[in-house]
């Protein structure tokens, strides 16, 4: 949504190809970095830029729960189960 006088908007400029330049706060504030891709919503209302999470972005982020090898073991734990039940 848009909302003025929030100090949640800025303005940029669009380049004659279509370019424009994500402010560093919000690039910053989201993790948008060179090579992040974003989806782009039609709101009806105007555009909606939001990042794509990919594999990549989850990489290490179960790390507090468990270390790798207790991990696989759950994995295939899981697996097993699903071939028991015939998935």
């Amino acid at each position: 949504m848009y909302y003025l006088g929030t100090g949640m908007t800025e303005e940029v400029a669009v380049t004659r190809k279509g370019q424009t330049t994500i402010p560093a706060k919000f690039r910053k504030k989201y993790r948008i970095e060179e090579g992040s891709r974003l989806e782009v919503v039609d709101t009806g209302q105007g555009l909606l830029l939001k990042p794509i999470i990919t594999i990549y972005d989850l990489a290490g982020s179960g790390a507090k729960y468990a270390n790798v090898k207790e991990m696989k073991e759950l994995l295939d734990r899981l697996r097993e189960e699903d071939a028991q039940i015939g998935l």
